[in-house]
């Protein structure tokens, strides 16, 4: 049951925080739309094959994935934000330094 929890938080990881790298690419990119698309593709097809081997057993494993795919979207969500603040800190004093 563990595993299924754990295993739930790490896809959850890497679904949204490739979501936050893949926005974070797209927005300087020449081609953003395939960024976007690729990593999507990606994401949905590694997160749909790791909730497949887990939830292939019994629905409970499937719901303990899922539970943890949940949790992690909140913790990447409070990570990114603390992240996405601490570079706007720093441009900031890059501005007011220069």
């Amino acid at each position: 049951m563990i595993v299924a929890l754990l295993t739930g938080i790490v896809l959850g990881v890497f679904f949204f925080g490739g979501l936050w790298f893949t926005v974070k690419k797209a927005v300087v990119s020449k081609i953003p739309a395939l960024w976007i698309f690729l990593s999507f593709i990606l994401r949905i097809s590694i997160t749909l094959l790791g909730f497949y081997i887990i939830g292939v057993k019994n629905w409970q494993h499937l719901l303990l994935c899922l539970l943890g795919f949940i949790a992690a979207r909140f913790a990447v969500i409070h990570f990114t934000k603390a992240l996405d603040a601490k570079q706007v800190h720093l441009k900031k004093e890059e501005i007011h330094g220069a």
